[in-house]
């Protein structure tokens, strides 16, 4: 089994097991699990994907939900949906509409299993919750010439008693400088955020934006996410943590496919 199925989790704290990309599972003190954007593709050429395997086998950690943040395929994959429901066919799905249709199409999971949420919406997950915010606002950001996203794109805060995560999905490259965006994180006060960015292809904020962002939103420890998984997409961490200022919010290198306690 994987290791945080048997994980006792101390009281105070949460367990965040981190895959690869923007793959995560969260178990908490009371045993809820639940994984965000599960991505576990088997066919994995050479050409594009830098592990050869698989960093999970779906049938290895039970859950009790999946969130969605968008329907591009390294976020919401029907291949590993359908694994997750023929191991644990009690799972609840949030998404999207478009990650709502997307299962609705192309897995066996029931319709009363699925949940379509939208920025705004909390959704009581057992012993946790969630909040759904933007990632990328629905209209772009015409200020600056990046046009409306084709999908919805949302982010989640998740509490799990005390310790509150930010999961940013995939971010708009203006984040940083949106005072609006960057609130609507902060009124939720996460402590511990795991953020999408790249050092150089602009769709996502650049690694400075990304620490000027965690400092905005009030974090105390940012991770980087959207990583180690595609070839051409792939960006050292370490560079990530050098944009970091002395002060303020600390950046935390996660291995891949490990998990990390916090706060531990």
């Amino acid at each position: 089994m994987h290791p945080l199925a048997h994980l006792q989790v101390p009281r105070g704290s949460a367990a965040i097991h981190w895959f690869e990309q923007s793959t995560y599972a969260v178990k908490d003190p009371e045993g809820t699990t639940l994984m965000i954007d599960p991505y576990f593709p088997k066919q994995r050429p050479a050409e594009k994907f830098i592990h050869a395997a698989p960093p999970h086998d779906e049938s290895q950690l039970p859950l009790h939900f999946v969130l969605l943040t968008h329907n591009h395929r390294d976020h919401t994959w029907p291949e590993s949906l359908c694994r997750i429901h023929a191991r644990f066919p009690k799972v609840q799905y949030f998404g999207p509409f478009e990650s709502v249709a997307n299962i609705a199409e192309n897995t066996p999971i029931p319709k009363e299993q699925v949940t379509t949420i939208s920025a705004g919406d909390t959704l009581p997950l057992a012993s946790m919750k969630a909040t759904a915010i933007y990632a990328k606002p629905p209209e772009g950001d015409p200020a600056r010439q990046i046009p409306p996203p084709d999908v919805t794109h949302l982010a989640f805060v998740l509490e799990a008693g005390p310790v509150r995560m930010y999961f940013s999905g995939d971010l708009i490259h203006s984040f940083p400088e949106r005072d609006d965006l960057l609130q609507a994180v902060a009124r939720l006060k996460p402590e511990i955020g795991f953020l999408t960015n790249h050092p150089s292809e602009g769709e996502f904020p650049f690694f400075a934006g990304s620490a000027k962002m965690a400092q905005s939103i009030g974090l105390k420890v940012a991770v980087p996410a959207h990583y180690e998984c595609f070839v051409k997409r792939n960006y050292d961490p370490r560079q990530w943590a050098a944009a970091f200022p002395p002060r303020g919010p600390q950046p935390r290198i996660v291995p891949r496919n490990s998990h990390i306690l916090y706060p531990g």
